[in-house]
């Protein structure tokens, strides 16, 4: 069940995790989001990890990799992501 009403000032900077591996992912530089309704539609990565690499997950015109808002599983001190979500 994909997190709800949750800010994006909230999660940049934090850390994004695994729920299956409990491994790093990367860290949340930027979201991609809807403006008319303010839906956020992708986390934007930066240091990403091979793990996450590994993954090969959309990337964005830059490059950086994206993971999908529907695959944020929890937010708190770390953003955790379902893997199977991401691909």
């Amino acid at each position: 069940m994909p997190v709800k009403n949750i800010r994006a000032s909230e999660i940049i900077g934090k850390s994004i995790i695994s729920s299956e591996t409990g491994k790093k992912l990367g860290v949340v530089s930027n979201v991609e989001f809807v403006v008319e309704t303010g839906e956020l539609m992708n986390l934007v990565v930066e240091d990403p990890t091979r793990t996450l690499l590994d993954l090969n997950v959309k990337t964005d015109s830059k490059g950086r990799p994206l993971i999908p808002f529907a695959a944020v599983k929890s937010v708190g001190d770390f953003v955790v992501v379902t893997e199977t979500e991401i691909i």
